[in-house]
């Protein structure tokens, strides 16, 4: 009899029709986050899972599943916030995620939000598309012109480094980084700041593409914003709690940092109506690694993880 999978929500068609040759694939009928009772009965009731960001596989969840019929929660996915890790591991439960997939797609829409941010993208579109675009002005819509300017990298992991990449080849930018390890090559020359602080103060375009969890939550507050230029930008491709959202409408709306490109926010898919509100921020829905191509090679990082446990392997990406 094969092990019983429960897949948090649909998937490629390619990876399910690769998980079923070895597991009994049961697919969740809804898109919608896993609330926490399900998570209690997944735990309980299935062998293994595939979870998918807002999971509520909490503490509580392994807690009250103990002791569970489920061995491993693979995440679809490199941010594991949504799962209480310490927690499954003294449940005896293991838990994976799908780091090197997400990179390349995730590096792309960093650079889209740089662009559209900077050159105040959502602006011009939002006159178009409501019919009120006076037509072409001298000093229409002037935006800031990143070519030869500073980038500051927060978390110089697979991620970071494809960001510097691109903008050090296609943009001529220096690169300034902080990071919590050290980093022995990234790619392209790239500068280490003592702190965050001195990166968030030096750096004409912020990246954030930390972790989350509980060492990266509100890394950007009230302090790390007053820290940058007037002049400005922040991008988030990471975790939305990593940064002080209401921190961030206030040095939006006074005009403290020139703007803002979010992929991610602090109670996704929930967006405070104050920061909607503000012109200076590009808000996209959570389009990070949105390509078939990318949720694919997800799934199969995932599937990789789930047959190397029932093989009795080393995990591929244990966290």
């Amino acid at each position: 009899m094969k092990p019983d999978l429960l897949v948090s929500r649909a998937l490629p068609e390619a990876v399910l029709d690769h998980l079923a040759r070895r597991f009994a694939v049961t697919v969740r009928p809804t898109a919608a986050p896993m609330p926490e009772a399900e998570a209690i009965a997944a735990l309980g009731t299935r062998d293994a899972v595939i979870a998918t960001l807002g999971d509520g596989f909490t503490a509580r969840a392994f807690a009250a599943a103990a002791p569970p019929r489920c061995r491993i929660v693979a995440n679809f996915g490199m941010g594991y916030n949504h799962i209480a890790v310490a927690a499954a591991r003294a449940a005896g439960v293991a838990v994976t995620n799908t780091p090197g997939a997400v990179t390349e797609a995730t590096a792309d829409i960093a650079m889209m939000l740089i662009l559209m941010a900077t050159r105040r993208a959502s602006e011009g579109e939002a006159w178009v598309r409501g019919g009120t675009w006076p037509g072409w002005q001298p000093m229409q819509l002037l935006g800031f012109q990143i070519g030869g300017r500073t980038l500051g990298i927060v978390g110089m992991g697979n991620i970071g480094r494809a960001v510097a990449r691109r903008c050090h080849a296609g943009w001529g930018m220096r690169v300034i980084h902080f990071s919590r390890s050290p980093v022995a090559d990234a790619g392209v020359p790239t500068t280490a700041m003592p702190t965050l602080a001195a990166l968030m103060g030096e750096a004409d375009v912020v990246v954030l593409a930390v972790p989350g969890g509980r060492t990266t939550h509100h890394l950007v507050d009230a302090a790390a914003l007053a820290a940058m230029k007037p002049t400005a930008f922040l991008v988030n491709v990471s975790r939305g709690d990593v940064v002080d959202e209401a921190a961030l409408v206030r040095a939006l709306a006074e005009r403290r940092i020139a703007g803002a490109g979010l992929d991610v926010y602090e109670f996704e898919p929930a967006v405070p109506a104050a920061l909607r509100a503000l012109p200076n921020v590009t808000l996209l829905p959570h389009l990070g690694t949105s390509t078939l191509e990318t949720r694919t090679a997800m799934g199969m990082v995932a599937a990789a993880n789930l047959l190397a446990f029932l093989d009795g392997r080393p995990l591929p990406n244990p966290v």
